[in-house]
């Protein structure tokens, strides 16, 4: 894939693609901290919907500074999503989104009153990766090694 390539569509594929991801938040303080979290929707408008609990220390950072960035990642290949979160109260769209494993984290389940949504919209988007996924970029790894030339690899950045 070369930045050419790169556009809109492989973007949200590889944010559908993927269970966990990283949210990246800066504290009032300015230091950056990464949480894991599940994405439960990824729209055809790049924004991406989480369950979260109102009262976290990310929930915090967020209303300081709702400027995000979400990573994900799997074995060779690698998305950076920059994007804007906005916390919504929408009961119909947590009922919706709603999962077991979300259960898990709010005692008194959706009704929970510490139970937000954050959508972040993402703004842009970089990919960094070698095509074939992770048995290419071991090939490619174990290749550079034996030849002693730098391995294929793309990158790419698009305006969402």
């Amino acid at each position: 894939m070369s930045e050419q390539t790169l556009n809109r569509e492989t973007v949200l594929d590889v944010m559908r693609s993927e269970r966990f991801v990283m949210l990246s938040t800066a504290t009032r303080e300015g230091k950056i901290v990464s949480h894991p979290m599940t994405p439960q929707q990824v729209t055809d408008e790049a924004e991406v919907w989480f369950i979260i609990s109102r009262d976290s220390d990310q929930s915090q950072a967020i209303r300081a500074n709702p400027q995000v960035n979400l990573a994900f990642a799997e074995a060779g290949s690698w998305l950076s999503l920059a994007g804007t979160a906005e916390f919504v109260d929408d009961q119909a769209k947590i009922d919706e989104l709603w999962t077991e494993q979300a259960g898990a984290y709010f005692e008194q389940g959706r009704q929970d009153p510490n139970v937000t949504l954050l959508k972040v919209t993402g703004d842009s988007a970089q990919f960094w990766g070698v095509p074939g996924g992770a048995v290419g970029s071991t090939l490619k790894l174990i290749g550079a090694k034996i030849t002693g030339k730098k391995p294929d690899g793309t990158s790419g950045t698009v305006e969402l």
